[in-house]
């Protein structure tokens, strides 16, 4: 296992250049001890995510390594526009995209919220179901349910590991996103199956996130300098749209934390970045109440990123 660039006492409240330094550190250390073919990024298409493949291409692109490839889990209820983003973003960055896919519960439901009949799933279904809850006897094509979240996104990620050999997942997880989260390390080993979870970006809170994405992503990828928020698409400066840009386009339209077309609503009208983030809950607006520490734990223990 690498050893951790720096200790949290040394990096949570240093500048963001700090940060971000620190974050490049900790996957340069991680593809020097894993090989980039046998390592993902997990990439949502998010915010998190973006600014961590962010990292991963800058280092990739300094030092040589081949670029680990994104695992993006699809659940079958994604926004339109988030799936252009990561095509998108994958297309302009240079990195391939490995979907992730519970197919064996998704094609038996015809419309979001159906119920599948367990005994109707496959014999690795059935095993994760109870895994959820022994007497468990159907299961939502819905993510706001502990077990439509485990089987439709933890199950076919831990598939795609298996098959694929993969050695390293690089996750955009942050120590101020969740208290189940707090006590996360920058290399974490897991089992079932074995492999690192690398986290370059715990040192991140949701501002420092944006202040990365905005004055020091934006920039880096257009050539172009942000010496401000923009509050709208016409507030880019002069030779930038929306698409040339690597934020996800439900974050201007008032979301702050994404999760199923279904389920997830904004939180306010204006642009997340300008959205009071220090005082108020990042997940208001998803119907799953993940913020319950007992469930999220539970979802971590089966895997859950």
């Amino acid at each position: 296992m690498p050893e951790a660039p720096v200790t949290r006492d040394e990096i949570e409240n240093a500048p963001i250049k700090a940060k971000i330094k620190a974050g490049e550190e900790v996957v340069k250390r991680a593809l020097e001890e894993y090989d980039p073919s046998k390592t993902v990024i997990g990439f949502t298409g998010g915010k998190d995510s973006t600014v961590t493949a962010w990292l991963v291409k800058r280092v990739c692109e300094e030092h040589g390594f081949e670029k680990p490839r994104f695992m993006f889990v699809d659940h079958g209820q994604h926004f339109d526009e988030l799936e252009g983003y990561v095509e998108r973003l994958a297309d302009d960055w240079g990195f391939d995209v490995m979907v992730a896919r519970n197919d064996d519960l998704i094609d038996q439901a015809d419309e979001p919220g159906d119920y599948v009949p367990v005994a109707e799933l496959n014999e690795r279904n059935q095993e994760e179901a109870k895994r959820i809850d022994e007497d468990l006897e159907e299961v939502q094509w819905l993510m706001d349910t502990e077990s439509g979240n485990h089987l439709l996104k933890t199950v076919p990620m831990n598939e795609l590991l298996e098959e694929e050999g993969i050695e390293a997942v690089i996750n955009g997880v942050r120590w101020d996103e969740h208290e189940s989260r707090g006590d996360e390390d920058f290399y974490s080993p897991r089992d079932t199956p074995e492999h690192m979870r690398v986290h370059p970006i715990l040192q991140l809170t949701e501002r420092d996130i944006w202040d990365a994405s905005w004055f020091h992503m934006v920039p880096d990828i257009t050539g172009i300098d942000i010496n401000s928020y923009p509050e709208d698409e016409d507030d880019l400066p002069e030779g930038l749209s929306k698409d040339d840009v690597p934020i996800s386009p439900k974050y201007w339209a008032g979301f702050r934390s994404l999760g199923s077309e279904v389920s997830t609503d904004k939180t306010e009208e204006t642009p997340a970045w300008l959205q009071d983030v220090e005082n108020t809950k990042e997940r208001a607006g998803r119907a799953q109440n993940k913020d319950e520490k007992e469930i999220m734990n539970k979802l971590r223990d089966l895997g859950y990123m």
